[in-house]
C-alpha cells in the first residue's frame, strides 16, 4: 500500500456535485492498493499513521498526533499512486489492484483506522470522479510505502 498524508487545516471530497466528506483540521489520507498488499499492510498502515506526529505542540514543534488532537481523516481511494512512469509519456497503473481485490481491501484500511483512531473516518467513494479540495497546513506531506515500511 502506498498513501500520501496530508496534514490539512480543511479538506473536503465533492461527488457530481454534491459533499460527501468535510473536516477541518486532521488528515487527508490518499491510499493506492496493489494486488500483493495485506491486512498485515493494513494493521501496520494505520497503526503508523495514527501515532505519526505530524502536529503541533505548545511550543510549536511536531509532537502531536491525529490520535492527540482528536482530529477528523478522510480516506480517499487513489490507484494512480501506483503509476509506473519508466517507460514513455504515459503512466501505468498496472500494479493498482483491480477493484474486486481493492475494494475490499480499502474498506478493510478505513475499517482500521475507525479502530485505531477511536472514531469514525469519512471516505470519499471508490471508483467514482472525485473532487478533492484541501488547505494543507504547514503544508505537511509525507509518503509511506508498506513494502519499504517507510
Amino acid at each position: 500500500m502506498r498513501a500520501v498524508i496530508q496534514r490539512v487545516s480543511e479538506a473536503s471530497v465533492t461527488i457530481e456535485g454534491k459533499r460527501v466528506a468535510d473536516i477541518k483540521a486532521g488528515l487527508l489520507i490518499l491510499v493506492g492498493i496493489e494486488d500483493a498488499d495485506t491486512q498485515e499492510d493494513i494493521n501496520w498502515l494505520s497503526a503508523k499513521i495514527v501515532k505519526l506526529r505530524i502536529f503541533g505542540d505548545d511550543e510549536g514543534l511536531m509532537n502531536r498526533s491525529i490520535e492527540d488532537i482528536n482530529g477528523d481523516v478522510i480516506v480517499v481511494s487513489q490507484f494512480t499512486l501506483h503509476a509506473a512512469t519508466k517507460k514513455g509519456n504515459r503512466p501505468s497503473y498496472i500494479r493498482a489492484a483491480k477493484p474486486d481485490i481493492a475494494i475490499p481491501l480499502y474498506e478493510a484500511f478505513v475499517l482500521q483506522m475507525e479502530k485505531d483512531l477511536g472514531k469514525k473516518v469519512q471516505t470519499g467513494e471508490f471508483g467514482s470522479d472525485m473532487k478533492v479540495a484541501l488547505i494543507n497546513d504547514g503544508p505537511v506531506t509525507i509518503i509511506i510505502d508498506t513494502k519499504n515500511k517507510e
